[in-house]
């Protein structure tokens, strides 16, 4: 069934996509506490009002704290957005107890950091799951949880903007729950700790 909510967070996503994806400050509890309304502000135009109020108030630079929370925002709406589409399949991917998922699913776009091509990376899906492993987690590696990843990629280069085409995320999630198998799952172990199941959703366009 679709999900209305879903169409409005895909609809106020898009409005991001006009501004860079640059960050100019490194994350930073303090200014992540500024800017926590995100959590709770879904419409665009009542961010850009919060970010404003919150600049005055707090006396920061105005650009580099709307580039911030803009960000913050985008990934964090996103992020609920796929937990939605997660939601509603039901299937071994969805509990009302996260803890006891069977797995956790991660949005990541693409990393140049891992310095391969495309269709390197989709032959060799084994060597981008250790190196996120161990280059992109930020979790302690004695607490490796079940995981699939969902690597945007866009031909040309803009891979975050993905983030905000919920409907044709939602179909590629669909699709790939429907057809899932279980051998098809990477087994990943970095001594001594234990062995987690690691899958791939390649949202390519």
């Amino acid at each position: 069934m679709k999900d209305p909510y879903l169409d409005i967070i895909e609809s106020e996503l898009e409005h991001r996509l006009s501004f860079s994806s640059e960050w100019d400050k490194k994350q930073n509890h303090l200014w992540d506490d500024y800017g926590n309304f995100i959590y709770g502000t879904i419409k665009w135009e009542n961010v850009i009002s919060k970010i404003s109020t919150s600049a005055i108030k707090y006396k920061m630079n105005k650009e580099e704290f709307f580039n911030y929370t803009i960000n913050r925002w985008y990934d964090y709406w996103s992020d609920i957005a796929i937990e939605l589409i997660l939601s509603n399949l039901k299937n071994i991917f969805s509990t009302d107890n996260d803890r006891n998922k069977l797995f956790d699913f991660k949005m990541i776009v693409f990393p140049e950091g891992f310095g391969k091509s495309l269709q390197y990376t989709r032959e060799n899906s084994k060597e981008l799951i250790y190196w996120l492993a161990n280059s992109s987690s930020p979790q302690p590696k004695n607490n490796l949880k079940n995981l699939i990843y969902i690597v945007l990629y866009a031909d040309d280069g803009e891979h975050w903007k993905l983030k905000a085409q919920i409907s044709w995320l939602r179909d590629i999630i669909s699709a790939y729950v429907a057809t899932f198998d279980g051998s098809r799952l990477f087994r990943l172990q970095i001594q001594p700790y234990q062995i987690s199941k690691i899958g791939l959703i390649w949202a390519v366009k």
